[in-house]
């Protein structure tokens, strides 16, 4: 396996890793419960980690994740075609139906 990314909360981490599930990349997600060792462990050893499954894909996540991490923080908004409802530019899904937007 290979280190791919170190996040600064689970909630960041869940997006990296859906988006590389997305892209039919196999990662998993580790340190997923280290921040209940804070004390024991240093804090820099209880971030949540994603590593690849196959040494392959390194290229293809390094360019999503770098997408990811240079996202721009607009206001503009997109409409889901299955259920109408709108939704921030920055969602990845809509927050109503779970649909991808028309781009993705």
């Amino acid at each position: 396996m290979y280190k791919l990314y170190e996040a600064a909360d689970l909630h960041e981490a869940q997006l990296v890793l859906d988006l590389l599930t997305r892209h039919d990349i196999a990662a998993r997600l580790l340190n997923t419960y280290a921040h209940g060792a804070l004390g024991e462990l240093p804090f820099t050893h209880a971030y949540p980690e994603i590593w690849l499954v196959n040494e392959a894909d390194i290229s293809q996540a390094r360019t999503l994740v770098y997408a990811f991490e240079h996202r721009s923080a607009t206001q503009e908004q997109w409409r889901c075609s299955h259920c109408g409802e709108a939704n921030p530019d920055s969602f990845e899904l809509c927050w109503h139906c779970g649909t991808t937007p028309p781009s993705s």
